[in-house]
Order: structure tokens, then sequence, then C-alpha cells
């Protein structure tokens, strides 16, 4: 379709504004604009047909199943929506009298109980607007904590193979030297590699449980365990909460501060929807060194303005207290059964790359099916497009050869699982019979495959008119 600067015909438009019936003042000569802002120009009924093909054109979890692993892309209650648009919360201002903000207060007091509960920490600030801004502000209390103690000969952190590309990202950003460790064979963190890793000079080590592969780390005591006997500390990334939510606690596994994405676990917008939340835990011992708001009349650092993504926070507390104690854990049971169903319904096609139970997601390693059918992880998810399924995540973990990453999430049918099984089914079939079908699509998509490797090293980013 085209843009909406290539619709434009000049002298269009459908706005008409009634005469100013204030006095007009004019900036001095020097600050005005000396050229004309190259703006579209239509009418009311072109702009209203551009904006609807452009929705017919995006694929949300309102049109159908939305795989992305290490993503959570649930179905979004209605509910949450319509108590986060209540004027009493909308018209808001983050300035108003404290007096006139004692609900939203109350929202913030009662949202970080909760989450606290749920995930075992003592404390939680919202000021972090997403999931990597959460990460920053937790390795943050992990590096305030040992240079108010004078350790600071500790400057490394540990990530394991296997974990989110923010994670060393993170770690980096916050001046830390990123120590990479290896997984074992059977997908978690080898024990040997981590002892090796740990010493003096250990600040701490980030981990997410269940792992991006979709496995609960067993020994995640002792993992914990080990790293507090270096004196380091522990860092929970809780993107992937939504396994073990209401069944286990990241702090009873041993981790001292943890950051939540509500926009994921907690069925706020994602992807696109609305702004994200990286809501950040932590132990008492660690509480001080939280970012404060200013909302919550506390005058400590701050990581971002005010109190957040504040609607955000209402959202997910809008989920908590609609599922409440028996729906929470419930949720995360029917995903981990889901994404069980689904891997158990691939059965002698696909090959998932460890042969267990696995939790809230599943990982595909495609690497044998390419050798015999020249057929990619990429083909395969771009034939899911022309069959009105979006992809899920591809090459990702990296420590996964032609990863193709599934996670249903709880919300998904059973008869939408069959579907999609029946798909992946047809497809392992049509990459055997007639491979180069699927090397060229999609087919039936806005757009064919585009040149990656062009789009990556010349990206057209905006749009420019004919001179």
């Amino acid at each position: 379709m085209k843009l909406i600067f290539e619709k434009s015909v000049n002298g269009r438009s459908c706005t008409i504004l009634p005469k100013c019936d204030v006095k007009q003042t004019c900036l001095d000569e020097d600050l005005e604009r000396q050229s004309s802002l190259d703006l579209p120009q239509l009418g009311e009924s072109d702009i209203s047909r551009h904006y609807t093909e452009l929705c017919k054109n995006v694929y949300g979890v309102n049109d159908g199943f939305y795989p992305l692993g290490s993503c959570t892309m649930k179905y979004n209650p209605r509910i949450d929506e319509q108590i986060a648009s209540m004027p009493a919360f909308t018209d808001i201002h983050p300035l108003a009298p404290e007096a006139s903000t004692e609900g939203c207060r109350e929202v913030l007091d009662l949202a970080g109980k909760y989450l606290c509960e749920i995930t075992g920490m003592d404390d939680m600030t919202f000021q972090p607007a997403a999931g990597a801004h959460g990460e920053f502000t937790g390795v943050l209390l992990i590096k305030q904590y040992h240079k108010a103690r004078g350790d600071e000969k500790r400057t490394k952190i540990i990530v394991p193979d296997s974990a989110h590309g923010t994670n060393p990202a993170t770690a980096a950003m916050c001046g830390f030297q990123v120590v990479n460790i290896s997984s074992s064979e059977d997908g978690c963190v080898d024990l040997d590699a981590l002892k090796a890793a740990l010493g003096e000079d250990t600040a701490g080590l980030m981990l997410t449980n269940p792992n991006t592969l979709g496995i609960f780390d067993e020994n995640i005591l002792e993992i914990t365990r080990l790293v507090h006997e270096a004196g380091g500390l522990c860092y929970y990334d809780g993107a992937n909460l939504n396994a073990v939510m209401g069944i286990v606690r990241p702090g009873d596994m041993g981790f001292d501060c943890i950051h939540l994405n509500l926009h994921k676990t907690f069925a706020t917008p994602h992807g696109g929807g609305g702004p994200g939340a990286g809501a950040v835990g932590c132990k008492a011992f660690l509480k001080d060194y939280l970012p404060s708001s200013a909302i919550m009349g506390s005058k400590g650092i701050q990581v971002r303005s005010f109190s957040g993504n504040f609607l955000v926070v209402v959202k997910a507390l809008t989920y908590i207290l609609t599922l409440g104690r028996e729906g929470i854990p419930e949720a995360a049971r029917n995903a981990v059964l889901n994404a069980n169903y689904l891997m158990k319904r691939l059965e002698g096609t696909f090959e998932p790359a460890f042969e267990r139970i696995c939790m809230h997601e599943f990982v595909l390693g495609l690497g044998r099916f390419k050798e015999q059918t020249g057929v990619s992880a990429l083909d395969v998810a771009k034939s899911l497009i022309d069959r009105g399924i979006h992809p899920p995540t591809m090459y990702f973990p990296l420590i996964v050869h032609e990863a193709l990453m599934f996670e249903p999430t709880e919300t998904e049918s059973m008869e939408t699982l069959d579907h999609v099984a029946d798909v992946l089914r047809e497809l392992y079939e049509l990459a055997h019979k007639d491979p180069e079908y699927m090397k060229g699509a999609p087919h039936n998509a806005q757009i064919g495959r585009p040149d990656e490797v062009q789009a990556a090293r010349n990206p057209i980013l905006r749009w420019k008119a004919d001179d």
C-alpha cells in the first residue's frame, strides 16, 4: 500500500478551524520557520480509508495465534482496558496535590504488595518504562550495593549463554564486564563453568528461570548459593514469570532483585499495543537503593519521570485482582500445559532442541531438518505467514542451531493448538516434497520476502519527498 505522504494532494484538507477568539502573539521573525511543514494533505475520507487499510494489514493477538517465544503474547482482557480508561485515572496530573492522588497511590501500593507476594520480594518500584529499563535499574541496585560497602573490586556480571540478549547489554551499560558461561547438555547452567567464573571480582549473576529454552533449572538453589558464597548478588530476569507465577517465587529461589515485564505476564498491551512497564522488586537489604516516586511522597533518585507508565500498572493490578489467588497459578499451569501439548502434537516431525517436559515455551532445533530438505527455520516461519499464523521467535536462543521458539500462552484453546500443529505437520511434509516453494514464502502476504542483508546495511527509515 502507499504511504500517507504518497496519497497527499496539494491543497486538500479536512480541517475547518473557527476564528481565533484570543489575542494572537507572533514569535520573533528569527524564531519562525523559513519553510512550510511538509505534511500530507488529505480529505477526511482519504485519512479514514488509509488507517482502515493499515488496520487490516496489522497482525495482533486479536487476529490469531501469536507464539513469539519469550514474549508472552497472551490475550489482553478488555476489563483491564476499561478500568485503566476511567477518567479518575486518565485525567490525574502527576503534579496534582497529594490529597487528590490518594487513589493513584493506593493503586501503586496495592500492585506493589501483590507483586512482592508473587515474586517473594520485599519492595517494588514501577518507574522503569519497560523490561530492559527494568534490567538496567535492577543491575544498578547491585552496583550501588557493592559501592556502598566499599567493595568496588566487584566488576564482573555472569550471564549464561541462554540468556536474553538484553542481559549482557544491560550489564555492559552499567559498567560491568560480562562473563559468559556455557550451558550443560541438559540446557541448564553448567555448574562447573559457574564455579570457574566466580571470584572476588563477581558482582552478580543475571539469570531467568525457566530459561529461554523453556527449561526450569533444577539446580537453582545451588546456583544462587554459590553466587552468594562468592559475595555476589543474584538478579532474576522476570520476563519468563508466566510459567511460575503463584507456584514458585524467585525470592525463594535465592534471588535478590527482579524485574517484571508487566506488559507480558500481567496482560497489559505488548508489541505496539501500548507502553510497557518494567517493575523492579528487591529484598529488604536493597530497598534503600530503589528509585523513588514523586507521587509516593519520597525524594529519592529517579530513572524515569514520576511513577513510570502508571496506566500500565492499573491494567496489571486489574488483571491480578480479576484472577485472584487461585486464578494466577491456574494461568501458569495452563501456559505450561499448552506448551507441552503443542510440543507433543509435533512428535515425529520437527525435533525439539531438548527432549524433556518444557515450561511455558519450547524450542525446535531444525538443524538436521535443514540438512535433509534445504528448508531453513526462516523458510518455515515465512510459510506460516501464508497460513495466517504469526511466526514464532526465530534463531533464538543462539545456542540452538536453526531455532524456532514457540510460546502458546494460556489464552489459546485446544482447537487453536490443534490447528497450528496440523499446519506445522503440513509444512514438514511440504518441505520434503516441494522445498523450493517454501524458500519463496510468503506468497500471499502484503509484501514478499525482503532482502534482509540489504535492509540491514542500507535501511530506509524515513520517507523523503521527491526533489
